[in-house]
């Protein structure tokens, strides 16, 4: 282990950790398409499983132990920088979940056609902007029979620090692409498209014909607003999760949990 202990705040190594935002990390130069920071060590532990390339760690000085050592170990010669809990805080702007940050490059984006080929269930997800609902949802679609997720441009990006510990790590194991298609080409590979939507002609989540369907694509919209009209008129069914007292919707991650276990593969 190359350890090294944080004195100076300002050492240009640590911007990664402090100073540049997720956006900013993305774009910096290097052999793959930018970096990403991993946080705890189970979501550094799945990113390694997946193959991702460390750059740096960062931990508390006091988070040394068995688990973090074997994490550190698995990313090999890399700068590992430790200091003091507050010191840490304040250098990062927070505290650190578990105690452990590692910087990794980013893996080269998936081919969305590739992602999905022998795929039986997929999530479609329409602008999902939240990067703690993002998370949640990879997190369901491993959990929940989702053979990979597709997302618009306008979605968060997966590999956001806080996506990637809400997901604890799924996202490097559900796999995902970016999708710039209009949502009935699904219908030209194969794919029956299920609309999660609150419409007047909807069919219930229960429905066997929904059970049946040998591939499905199940399409949740952004906060708030939900699906766009376009996307619903390209879709197969419209379907709802029916509701009591009086409550007429469900957080997006919320209802992906549903609909992910109700119309999973049988």
């Amino acid at each position: 282990m190359q350890i090294i202990n944080v004195t100076n705040l300002a050492d240009p190594r640590l911007d990664v950790y402090a100073r540049l935002t997720e956006a900013q990390l993305a774009q910096v130069p290097g052999p793959q398409q930018g970096l990403f920071i991993a946080e705890s060590p189970k979501v550094i532990a799945r990113a390694l499983d997946a193959g991702c390339k460390p750059v740096s760690v960062l931990i508390e000085e006091n988070n040394f132990n068995p688990e973090t050592e074997e994490i550190i170990r698995r990313c090999g010669d890399v700068p590992v920088y430790t200091g003091e809990n507050k010191v840490l805080a304040q250098l990062t702007g927070y505290k650190l979940t578990r105690g452990l940050l590692c910087a990794m490059e980013r893996p080269k984006p998936s081919c969305s056609e590739a992602v999905i080929q022998s795929a039986r269930r997929i999530a479609v997800l329409e602008d999902v902007v939240n990067p703690t609902n993002l998370g949640a949802i990879f997190r369901s679609a491993a959990a929940l029979g989702m053979d990979a997720v597709l997302l618009t441009p306008g979605c968060s990006d997966p590999l956001y620090r806080r996506s990637a510990r809400v997901s604890m790590g799924t996202v490097f194991q559900v796999p995902w692409a970016f999708w710039d298609k209009p949502v009935g080409y699904l219908r030209e590979l194969g794919f029956k498209v299920a609309a999660m939507a609150l419409k007047d002609d909807t069919v219930s989540i229960d429905d066997v014909r929904l059970q049946k369907e040998p591939k499905l694509a199940i399409l949740l919209g952004t906060e708030g607003e939900g699906l766009t009209d376009a996307a619903i008129c390209q879709c197969d069914y419209t379907v709802k999760i029916p509701m009591y007292h009086g409550v007429d919707s469900l957080n997006v991650a919320a209802a992906s949990a549903v609909a992910f276990w109700e119309l999973r593969a049988r």
